[in-house]
């Protein structure tokens, strides 16, 4: 398997050589800067699969290296690690078009778990293609596949699977998925989340490596088995 690239941009360099090596242990090939100018020269030379970056550093903050890097690269995650806890920085980042943020001190091992998660969506935003076991929903042929079989879904039936095996263990309201799934107009109450459920139940009957599960007063998630 081919090793992910890491950038690491932050100005305490005993911070940046603790995180860099803790990565290298894990299997990742890491780049360290110490500033963002430093951070758009080894961008030119490499093609990275995700940023790690401070907000408070010399010269050009976080926030502007997380704008001009979407300039140049509008997919790869970046994700914040800084001191900073406030809701407006936080906010500004996620304006910036970061895709996760950490407030130091920041635990390593759950670093490592969010790398991990932001990397597996970008790399399904990527291929478009989601496999579970020996089921596979391809996001371009809209078609949803358990080994040999195709499963016809309806396009909204589709989208609920695809968002909801895309965030495995996470759980989403019945409202979180009318908004994204029903138009604003619609007269349809959140209970017709439940109706679509139950249809994909039905059709995903066969389909032994996940499983919609309903969590009580709340809504639905993916479970893998």
């Amino acid at each position: 398997m081919a090793m992910f690239k890491i950038l690491v941009v932050e100005d305490d360099a005993d911070l940046n050589r603790t995180v860099s090596s803790f990565l290298r242990q894990n299997g990742y090939e890491v780049t360290s800067c110490l500033l963002a100018n430093d951070a758009y020269n080894a961008m030119y030379n490499n093609l990275f699969d995700l940023i790690i970056s401070d907000i408070m550093m010399p010269q050009i903050d976080g926030f502007e290296f997380a704008e001009t890097v979407r300039k140049i690269n509008a997919t790869v995650p970046i994700i914040f690690m800084t001191a900073r806890d406030d809701f407006n920085s936080k906010q500004r980042g996620f304006n910036a078009g970061i895709d996760d943020y950490m407030v130091k001190p920041v635990d390593l091992q759950e670093l490592l778990l969010r790398i991990s998660a932001v990397l597996r969506r970008a790399n399904i935003a990527q291929s478009k293609k989601i496999t579970v076991g020996s089921f596979t929903m391809d996001e371009d042929a809209r078609s949803a596949m358990n080994g040999d079989e195709e499963i016809p879904l309806t396009a909204r039936e589709f989208n609920l699977l695809y968002k909801l095996l895309s965030y495995p263990k996470k759980t989403f309201t019945r409202v979180q998925l009318m908004d994204e799934f029903w138009d604003a107009d619609t007269n349809a109450t959140p209970r017709a989340v439940d109706v679509y459920i139950t249809k994909l139940r039905e059709k995903l009957s066969s389909c032994a490596d996940f499983e919609i599960v309903t969590v009580h007063g709340l809504g639905y998630k993916a479970v893998v088995k």
